[in-house]
Parts: structure tokens; C-alpha cells; sequence
């Protein structure tokens, strides 16, 4: 009868406590025996997920996941260099010609690449923020250049890709279009030319700064919290266990790494012993010329006797574009020192070795016309009377070193075949001069005077071309 009564009580207990808390229930264990100890233990009882959620909700460590995306702005906003709406044609699709068809888009201009959208500002800006994916040039390896020869419409440049896409984009407002020509210019600069190296990943560092930047927010919570589970205490202190492992590891071979910069041998060692080979893109003229004991390098010579084997009628040479990654293929096998045939199958687009020479005179540190003669031929191309502007350029020629005035002359000489070509390949006097104008003639400094500089350079070109026996004389090198 007594163990009865107290079944009655812990169950009223229980219905009582049931009713009260909804989610706590009170358990009371009747002895079985007089000599039982009564015990009495509590246990929790997940009825609803979402009440027993909700005081956690409440918690401060759940606010960093809004915090964090006011810390941490998105990838694409910390990328982005410029944006704004462009006219844009693509021409060429892995070097394949296209139609083209001018279309307004919205550029997004980041560290290594462009993305042009289809749509309006506003709509650009959503898709980015849903993932959707626009399409996108990579500026690792490409070049970009003024043209008027693929486009009637004025402001046009032109970039290229390794993979051979091809885009024209233009705007009528002077202003814009040298900003947007200027900062992609300066970003294709920060790239590496060779497509043989990998272009860094701006995008991956900035995610290691912001999974970083997450995990100290969320630790700094993490340490707030005064109850955890012996389970989590583990997985806390396995993590803590290897971030120290690998931070161990990190500044070995950092040490590593130091030492073995300290103890490397010199540029010049290396060069000496062989192991670096100097290169012909991208060195000095007279570097190149002295290195082959010549005042014409070697390549230049190459590649104008092929043109001349086999490319004087053909329609467009030296403005249409040739292949960028064979173009890259042959500059890389030239700064290797390696056997070099242009007669070569590999080689039989004309355009490729056009492509190659116009780069070898375009990645000059110092221009074919250097620096310190540019203002002067720019007030001789000034000069009102024709015979003086003519004299004027003559003298100036003469006054260049070896290299310059040497090589200059085999390439002109050699563009005066082309344009007596020019019923067959279309390339006129002014064609050339305003492919090879702003190539071999440019000022160190630009400025804002970039489309009046133009003028001149492809004037000065023009008029070389024009009176070439004039000035360099009758006889061919």
C-alpha cells in the first residue's frame, strides 16, 4: 500500500512538471526496497527543436555570421579595379574570325581578368551576387594595341588572348577610352608575359585572408562560451593541436627557404656557368646586338627574309593578328636559344612571324626611336616645309647609336617591298604607319597626351616610309 502511494505521488510529480516546463521532465525512481536509497536524477527531453534552438539563437556567437559580412566585403568587390559601359565586339574565338557585331556592355575590370555583361548596371550587379557567370577575357599573356584598320569607328583598341579570342572595344569619349586603354595596360603589365608561368591567384589569398579572418571572429566567440561538451573540449583541442603542428612546419620551412635565397648564386654566376641563358624579348637593342656582335639582331633578320619569301602579297601582313600561343611558342623557343626555322611547317601562318616581330620591337625596354629623341622627331614632324621636316628626320637618324639607326633602316627598307605590294595585300603606306607608329615611337611618359602622341608617331612612320631613299640613302643594307 505504500509503495503505491508513492507511485501516485511521482507520477502526479510528473504530469505536474510535464505541464509546466513542456520540455523538462522530472523523473523520480521509487525504491524498490526499504533499504534502497531514493535517487532522483534529471534529464533533458528534446520535444521541440525549435524552443530549445531559440535561447541559443539568442547567443552572441551566432551574431558573426552577419557580422562577418560586414567585416568581410565579397571577393569580386575587393577585385574589381574598374567598371563601366564600353562598346565591345569580339572578333576571333580561339582564332577563329568572327562576325562583328558591336554591342553596349558593362565591363568589370579586375586583377587578371574582364568580364562583360549583357545586361544593365543593376542587373550586372545581381547576377554577380547569384553566382551567375559572365563572360570573361584573361589578361595573363594577352596584349592589347590601338587599330583603326579593324574598325571605321574612332577610339578602337584591341585585345588579344593566348587562347586567340579577340575583342575590339571603343568609346567615343576620348577621356574614357585612354582610362579604360591605360588600366588594362597596367594590369596586363603586373602579369607575367610567359604563358609558361602561372599567373598569380589574387582570388586565393584574398579567401585565405577571409577563411582566416572568419575563424579568429569565430574563435573569439568560441572563448565566450562558459559550458561546452567534453566532445567539443576534444575536437578544440585536436584542432588547436595541429594549427600548432602546421605553424611548426610553416616557419621551417620559412627558415629553410632563407637560407637557401642567402646562399644562391648571383644572376651573374648563373649566366656565366650557363644555367640562365639571356633573353632576346624583352632585353635592350644594343644588349642584343653586342651579345651577337651585330648592329641588326639576328631574329629581325629572320623574320623579314621569311616575310619576304612568302608573305609580300599576302592581304593584310602585319595588320592582321596571327595566333597568340604560337606566337608565345615561337618566342619562347627564340629566348631558349634554340635552333630556330621559320620555314618550318609549325610556322607556315605568316602572320605568326609578323606577329613575333611587331612583339620582339613592342617588348623593347627602351624604344627602336629611344626616348630622348621622341620630342625632337615629334617638332621635326612639326615643321611646315616638307624638304626641312625631311631634313630634319635625317639628321636625327644619323644621330642615333648603331643598333637603332642600323636596324631601322633593314625595317623600313623592308616595309617599302610591302607597300610596293600594296595592290596585292592591301597595306598602304598609312596602314603601316599606323601599325608600327606607336610600336617603335613612344614618349617614357604618356601623360594625357596619349591620342595626340598617336598623330605624330604614325605620321612619322608614314613619312619614313614615303621619302626612305631620301633619308637613309638609295643603297640596301
Amino acid at each position: 500500500m505504500k509503495r503505491s502511494t508513492n507511485s501516485d505521488a511521482s507520477m502526479e510529480t510528473l504530469n505536474s512538471t510535464h505541464q509546466s516546463t513542456g520540455a523538462v521532465q522530472m523523473r523520480i525512481k521509487a525504491a524498490n526496497s526499504p533499504h534502497d536509497r531514493l535517487s532522483q536524477t534529471k534529464s533533458m527531453i528534446l520535444t521541440d527543436v525549435g524552443k530549445v534552438a531559440e535561447p541559443i539563437s539568442r547567443h552572441r556567437r551566432n551574431h558573426s555570421q552577419h557580422t562577418l559580412k560586414d567585416i568581410i566585403p565579397p571577393l569580386e568587390q575587393l577585385m574589381v579595379e574598374k567598371e563601366g559601359y564600353l562598346q565591345k565586339a569580339k572578333i576571333a574565338d580561339g582564332g577563329k574570325k568572327l562576325r562583328k557585331n558591336w554591342s553596349t556592355s558593362w565591363i568589370v575590370l579586375s586583377s587578371q581578368k574582364i568580364e562583360f555583361y549583357k545586361e544593365s548596371k543593376q542587373q550586372a550587379l545581381s547576377n554577380m551576387k547569384t553566382g551567375h557567370k559572365p563572360e570573361s577575357v584573361d589578361l595573363c599573356g594577352a596584349h592589347i594595341e590601338w587599330t583603326k584598320e579593324k574598325s571605321s569607328r574612332k577610339n578602337v583598341f584591341q585585345i588579344t588572348t593566348v587562347s586567340g579570342n579577340e575583342f575590339l572595344l571603343q568609346s567615343d569619349i576620348d577621356v574614357i577610352i585612354l582610362d579604360w586603354f591605360q588600366a588594362i595596360k597596367n594590369a596586363m603589365d603586373r602579369l607575367p608575359k610567359d604563358p609558361s608561368r602561372k599567373c598569380p591567384s589574387r582570388k586565393l589569398e584574398l579567401f585565405e585572408i577571409q577563411r582566416s579572418s572568419s575563424t579568429e571572429l569565430l574563435s573569439h566567440y568560441d572563448g565566450d562560451i562558459k559550458e561546452q561538451k567534453p566532445e567539443h573540449r576534444k575536437s578544440l583541442m585536436f584542432r588547436l593541436h595541429h594549427s600548432a603542428s602546421d605553424t611548426s612546419d610553416k616557419n621551417r620551412v620559412k627558415s629553410r627557404l632563407k637560407k637557401f635565397i642567402t646562399r644562391r648564386p648571383s644572376l651573374k654566376t648563373l649566366q656565366e656557368k650557363g644555367l640562365i641563358k639571356d633573353q632576346i624579348f624583352g632585353s635592350h637593342l644594343h644588349t642584343v646586338c653586342e651579345r651577337e656582335n651585330s648592329t641588326v639582331p639576328w631574329f629581325v633578320r629572320q623574320c623579314i627574309e621569311a616575310v619576304e619569301k612568302r608573305g609580300l602579297d599576302v592581304d593584310g601582313i602585319y595588320r592582321v593578328s596571327g595566333n597568340l600561343s604560337t606566337i608565345q611558342k615561337l618566342r619562347f623557343i627564340v629566348n631558349q636559344e634554340e635552333k630556330l626555322n621559320l620555314d618550318d611547317s609549325q610556322w607556315e601562318d605568316i602572320h605568326v612571324v609578323t606577329g613575333a616581330l611587331k612583339m620582339f620591337f613592342r617588348e623593347l625596354p627602351e624604344p627602336l626611336f629611344p626616348y630622348s629623341f621622341f620630342e625632337r622627331f615629334v617638332e621635326a614632324i612639326k615643321k611646315q616645309d616638307n624638304n626641312e621636316r625631311i631634313a630634319t628626320i635625317k639628321g636625327l637618324i644619323q644621330k642615333l647609336p648603331p643598333p637603332n639607326r642600323d636596324t631601322m633602316k633593314v625595317l623600313f627598307g623592308h616595309l617599302t617591298k610591302i607597300v610596293a605590294r600594296a595592290s596585292k595585300n592591301l597595306m598602304s603606306t598609312q596602314s603601316l604607319g599606323i601599325v608600327f607608329g606607336p610600336t617603335l615611337l613612344r614618349a617614357e611618359n604618356e601623360g594625357g597626351n596619349m591620342a595626340v602622341h598617336m598623330v605624330y608617331q604614325n605620321q612619322i612612320a608614314e613619312l619614313m616610309l614615303g621619302k626612305y631613299s631620301e633619308i637613309f640613302g638609295s643603297e640596301e643594307d
